[in-house]
C-alpha cells in the first residue's frame, strides 16, 4: 500500500466516526424529544378534567356538564339518568303526559319529580308500597338550558342517591351509586360482627351519611354502625328503619316503634304500634295505638290524640288531582275520621270542620268524561259529601256553598284540567267561573 492508499483509508475512518457520532446525537435527540412528548402528554392529560363513575371514567357524562361562572354544576336530568340506573319520562309520575317543563326519573324503588323553575323536588318510594311523597329542597331551582331541563349537581346526587365527589386540584369528579356503595362494605361489616347490610332501600341511603344499618342473628336483631364499625345504635332492635328526611331511625321493640336520632337521642318512645311521618318540615307523625290514629310531634307532644280511626285520604283514588300527602292536604287540612263521619283539623291540632261528612272528594260513577276530584288547586277549595250531596270547603274551613251539588268533577281536554259541577238541572257549570262570583268569594 503507497502512501495515498494510506492516507485514503485514514480520512475513511475518520468520516466513519463522524458519521456514527452524527447519527448517535440523532438518536440521542430523538430519544429526548419522545421523552419530552411523552412528558407532555401525560402532563396535558394530568390537567384535563376526568370524570368517573363508580371507577371507571366516563367522557359522555363529562360532555353533558355545564359549570356556571360562579362554579356551580349542572347536569341535564333526563341525559344522565340511564348512566346512574334510573329511566326519565316528561311529565309526572302521576300524570304523565308530554310536557317538557317537568320530568320524572324511576328505579324498581323510588321516582323523583322535577319542575322548572322549582327548588321542590317530590319523591316517591314506590318498593314499599308508600303513597305519601317526600320532598326536599334544591340549592337552586331546576332551569332549562337549549330545551333540556338541567339540576345542580346538589340536587342530582339526593334524586338520584348518588355521592359525588369534585377534586379540582387534580381535575378529577368520582360519582359513585349507592348500589356500588353498599357492595363495597359488604365483607366489612362481617369484620364487625354482623351478618348482613340491610337490603331496605331506605335504609342503604345511611351510606351517604357514612352509616349502615345491620343485623346478626339471621335477622333477628338490627343495629346502626359508622362504616368503620362503631356503634351508633346499639344490636338490641327487632327491626330498624332509617327516615331520610328526618335523618332519625324508627326502632322496633316488642312490636312497639319509637325515634331514635343518630346521636342516640330518644326523640319518640317506644309506646305506639306504628309511627309515619306527615311532613318533615312541620315534624309530624301519625301516631297508631291499639288501632286509634292521632297526631304527634318529634318530641312525643300530642297535636291530635290518639282516638281516631283515620287519618289521611286515599291519595291514589286522586292521582289526576296531585295529591301527593295524604295526610296535609294543600288546603293545610288533616282529614280525620271518627266513627263514619269526617272532620279536619290544622297542623297545630286545631279543629276546623266538625265530623259531619261523609267523605271528602267526588269519586265519579255515571259520567265517564268525569274524573276523581278532591282539590281545586288553583283555590285549594275542597270537595265534600254530606247527606250524599256534595259541596266546596274553603281553606279556611267554610262552606262556599250549600251541600246540593249533584257532581263536582274534573274533565281532561288537550292536556287542559276543567272543574264542573252539576245541581238542580243544571249541567256542567264551570266551577272556577262560580268561584269567582261575589256570593263565593264572600263565603272563601
Amino acid at each position: 500500500m503507497n502512501l495515498i492508499d494510506e492516507s485514503f483509508e485514514g480520512k475513511k475512518t475518520d468520516n466513519s466516526k463522524k458519521t456514527a457520532t452524527i447519527i448517535l446525537i440523532f438518536i440521542a435527540i430523538l430519544v429526548i424529544a419522545i421523552i419530552a412528548t411523552f412528558v407532555a402528554i401525560v402532563y396535558i392529560q394530568d390537567n384535563v378534567l376526568k370524570l368517573y363513575i363508580n371507577g371507571s371514567q366516563n367522557e359522555k357524562v363529562k360532555e353533558m356538564m355545564v359549570v356556571e361562572e360562579d362554579g356551580t354544576i349542572y347536569f341535564p336530568i333526563k341525559d344522565i339518568a340511564s348512566y346512574l340506573g334510573y329511566e326519565s319520562f316528561d311529565g309526572e309520575y302521576t300524570d304523565k303526559s308530554e310536557s317538557t317543563s317537568k320530568c320524572y326519573i324511576q328505579s324498581e324503588n323510588e321516582i323523583a319529580n322535577f319542575a322548572l323553575n322549582s327548588d321542590k323536588v317530590y319523591k316517591l318510594t314506590i318498593s314499599n308500597n308508600k303513597t305519601n311523597y317526600d320532598y326536599f329542597y334544591a340549592p337552586k331551582p331546576v332551569k332549562a338550558i337549549n330545551g333540556k331541563l338541567y339540576a345542580t349537581v346538589d340536587t342530582i346526587e339526593e334524586a338520584f342517591n348518588i355521592a359525588f365527589t369534585n377534586d379540582p386540584e387534580n381535575k378529577r369528579i368520582y360519582i359513585y351509586t349507592m348500589p356500588y356503595l353498599i357492595e363495597s362494605y359488604a365483607s366489612r361489616i362481617l369484620d364487625y360482627g354482623y351478618e348482613e347490610i340491610s337490603n331496605v332501600f331506605t335504609n342503604q341511603k345511611t351510606i351517604f351519611d357514612n352509616m349502615l344499618v345491620v343485623s346478626r342473628n339471621q335477622g333477628k336483631t338490627y343495629a346502626v354502625i359508622d362504616v368503620n364499625g362503631n356503634v351508633i345504635i346499639e344490636p338490641k332492635y327487632d327491626y330498624i328503619e332509617f327516615l331520610p328526611n328526618s335523618g332519625n331511625f324508627l326502632v322496633q321493640s316488642n312490636n312497639k316503634v319509637g325515634i331514635i336520632s343518630s346521636k342516640r337521642e330518644t326523640m319518640i318512645q317506644i309506646l305506639y304500634d306504628s309511627l309515619e311521618l306527615i311532613d318533615k318540615d312541620l315534624d309530624l307523625y301519625i301516631a297508631r295505638r291499639d288501632d286509634k290514629y292521632g297526631v304527634i310531634d318529634s318530641k312525643g307532644n300530642t297535636k291530635i290524640y290518639i282516638e281516631y280511626d283515620q287519618i289521611g285520604i286515599d291519595n291514589t283514588r286522586f292521582e289526576t288531582n296531585d295529591i301527593k300527602n295524604k295526610y296535609l292536604l294543600d288546603n293545610g287540612m288533616i282529614p280525620v275520621k271518627k266513627g263514619n263521619l269526617w272532620g279536619t283539623f290544622d297542623k297545630d291540632g286545631n279543629q276546623i270542620l266538625n265530623f259531619e261528612y261523609d267523605s271528602f272528594g267526588y269519586i265519579a260513577s255515571s259520567n265517564r268524561d268525569a274524573i276523581n276530584l278532591l282539590l281545586i288547586p288553583e283555590y285549594n277549595v275542597m270537595v265534600a259529601s254530606k247527606d250524599k250531596k256534595y259541596t266546596l270547603i274553603s281553606p279556611s274551613g267554610k262552606e262556599i256553598c250549600y251541600p246540593v251539588l249533584d257532581d263536582v268533577y274534573m274533565a281532561i281536554n288537550s292536556g287542559n284540567k276543567y272543574y264542573y259541577m252539576n245541581y238542580e238541572g243544571n249541567t256542567a257549570v264551570n266551577v272556577i267561573d262560580f268561584l269567582e262570583t261575589p256570593e263565593a268569594k264572600n263565603n272563601m
